[in-house]
This record gives C-alpha cells, sequence and structure tokens, in this order.
C-alpha cells in the first residue's frame, strides 16, 4: 500500500464512527481557512529555501486536498483518484509540445499554446464571451487581483481609462528593483495603518473602478 493509501486511509477513519469529534465536524465550508493558513506557511518555507520545513508544510496542504476529497466522495460527489484523474488528463491535453508532436522551443511559446488550448476548452463551458475580463478567484488578494486586471490590459490591448496613468506607471516600472519595490510597498502598508486605511479594500476597490473604466470605453469606442 503506497504512502497515499495510507493518507486516505487515514483522514477517512478520522471521518467515521469512531473517529475524532472535530474532523468530524468539518464541511468544505469551515476548512478553508485551514487551507488558507497552511498554504501561507508553505509559501513561508518556499521564501526563506526551507526545505525540510517545505516538505512538512507541503504535507498539509495535501491533507486539506485529501480531506477535501473525502467530503466529496462521503457526498458522492467524486474521490480523490477523480480530482487527480481529471488534472493528469488537463496537464497531458494542455502540452501536446510533449506528449504530442507540435514541438515547442521557449517557454513565451509554451504560454501562448496554453492560453490558447484554455480559451478552446472554455467555449465547451459557459458562454461567458459578453465579459470583457476573465473571472478571477474572489479570494485573490488585491494586489495580485491587480496585476491579474492590468496583465490582462496589457494582453487584449484594451483601453487605458483616466482612471490609470499610463505615463506614471511606466516611469515606475524604470525606477523600481524588486528591493525599492518592498520598501515602497512597505511604506504605503505603514502609513495605511497609520491612518487607519484598508489597504486591502483600497486596491480591491480601485481595481474594480479601474475595470468599469475600461469596460465603458471599451463600450463606447465598439458604438462609436
Amino acid at each position: 500500500m503506497s504512502a497515499m493509501d495510507d493518507l486516505r486511509q487515514t483522514i477517512a477513519r478520522l471521518r467515521g464512527p469512531g473517529g475524532c469529534p472535530w474532523d468530524q465536524e468539518q464541511t468544505h465550508a469551515s476548512l478553508v481557512r485551514c487551507l488558507i493558513d497552511e498554504v501561507s506557511e508553505l509559501i513561508d518555507t518556499i521564501d526563506r529555501l526551507d526545505l525540510p520545513h517545505m516538505r512538512e508544510e507541503l504535507g498539509d496542504v495535501l491533507i486539506q486536498v485529501v480531506f477535501h476529497a473525502q467530503l466529496a466522495e462521503e457526498a458522492g460527489h467524486f474521490n480523490l483518484e477523480d480530482v487527480a484523474r481529471e488534472v493528469n488528463e488537463k496537464l497531458i491535453r494542455r502540452h501536446p509540445h510533449v506528449f504530442g508532436e507540435n514541438k515547442l522551443g521557449t517557454s513565451d511559446e509554451v504560454l501562448v499554446q496554453w492560453e490558447q488550448i484554455k480559451a478552446q476548452e472554455k467555449k465547451a463551458g459557459p458562454d461567458k464571451s459578453a465579459a470583457l475580463f476573465k473571472d478571477q478567484p474572489p479570494r485573490l488578494p488585491a494586489l495580485m487581483f491587480a496585476e491579474a486586471i492590468w496583465k490582462q490590459i496589457e494582453k487584449r490591448q484594451l483601453p487605458v481609462p483616466a482612471s490609470v496613468d499610463r505615463a506614471q506607471v511606466a516611469a515606475l516600472g524604470r525606477q523600481l528593483d524588486e528591493a525599492a519595490l518592498g520598501k515602497m510597498l512597505f511604506e504605503i502598508a505603514a502609513a495605511c495603518r497609520a491612518k487607519g486605511l484598508d489597504p486591502e479594500a483600497a486596491l480591491r476597490l480601485h481595481t474594480l473602478k479601474v475595470m468599469r473604466d475600461v469596460e465603458a470605453k471599451h463600450q463606447a469606442a465598439a458604438t462609436a
């Protein structure tokens, strides 16, 4: 029996009759905070290149994956095998340059092909063609959310609204390095703390405003 099978049986035992009261009470929703905490701790070990603890934290994240799969299996939806099978099929499908004949030579070519295949897959799902921006995970941190929206604006060459000073963006890009960026973001966070402002909420609200402004500008250009 593999270590993965052992882990699956342990989680099932904790959830089963005579198991652990805490584990038996958990739901997909109640485990969300645990998942966020465990992923955050894993990221910390990656940032510090702490490989022994990284192995431990990867295990804690794996517990969350197996736990959610166990809950789904108990409800008759899917199991861990289904999860692994689906993601494995996706990996093979999105890497025809490895598992097929379409050979690619650079990471940039791989990313372009990945997005093309992903777009073809999305056509088989619900029609979201009317949306200018693709959906982002609702719990995505505001800084990552802002970065993702700007990436879409640049990638699709969408109209940049007045709410974004493109010249300022370009000037900052020329001046900043990782150290300067970290210092600036820390000082902004400290200033927000002193002023009683929520930087996450402020950035998220501004990003949503940028999205609305881009959509309005795009709509105006389309109807002109």
